[in-house]
C-alpha cells in the first residue's frame, strides 16, 4: 500500500504545484467519502481510479489532473440527482465535477454526491449478479 501511494504522490508531483495540491487534497475527499474503495493509478491514462472492483465495472470514480485544474470523473454522473448543480459535461453517461483552486473543494453537496455514486454502484452491481 505504501508503494502504490508513493506512487501517487510522485504521478501528483508531475504537475505545477497549484494543481497538485488541489488534487492531493481531493484524493483525501474521495478517500474520506468512500471508505473502502481501491486506489489504482493508471498513469498512461493520466488518471486516478476509485472503485470496489477491478477493471471499469468496479470503477467508480477518477481523479483527473490538467495544467489547467483537476476533475472528478463520476461513473454514470448523468444518472445522478445534483441538486448542487455540481456535475459538469455533455457526456451521456459520465459527468464530472471541476476544481481550480482549493476552496472549490468546499462545494456544498459534494460529499452528498460521492455518496450517490456509491449507492449507485451498488444498485448496478446488485443487476449483474
Amino acid at each position: 500500500m505504501k508503494q502504490a501511494d508513493d506512487d501517487v504522490l510522485e504521478f501528483l508531483s508531475e504537475y505545477p504545484d497549484a494543481i497538485a495540491d488541489v488534487a492531493r487534497r481531493l484524493r483525501e475527499v474521495v478517500q474520506g467519502a468512500v471508505p473502502g474503495a481501491q486506489e489504482e493509478l493508471d498513469r498512461t491514462g493520466r488518471v486516478i481510479g476509485y472503485g470496489f472492483g477491478p477493471g471499469y465495472s468496479g470503477l467508480l470514480c477518477t481523479i483527473i489532473p490538467s495544467k489547467k485544474g483537476v476533475k472528478l470523473g463520476i461513473v454514470h454522473g448523468a444518472r445522478l440527482p445534483d441538486p448542487h448543480g455540481l456535475l459538469e459535461g455533455p457526456g451521456k453517461l459520465h459527468r464530472y465535477v471541476a476544481f481550480a483552486k482549493p476552496a472549490d473543494l468546499e462545494k456544498s453537496g459534494l460529499k452528498d454526491l460521492l455518496r450517490s455514486a456509491v449507492t449507485a454502484w451498488k444498485e448496478r452491481s446488485k443487476r449483474k449478479v
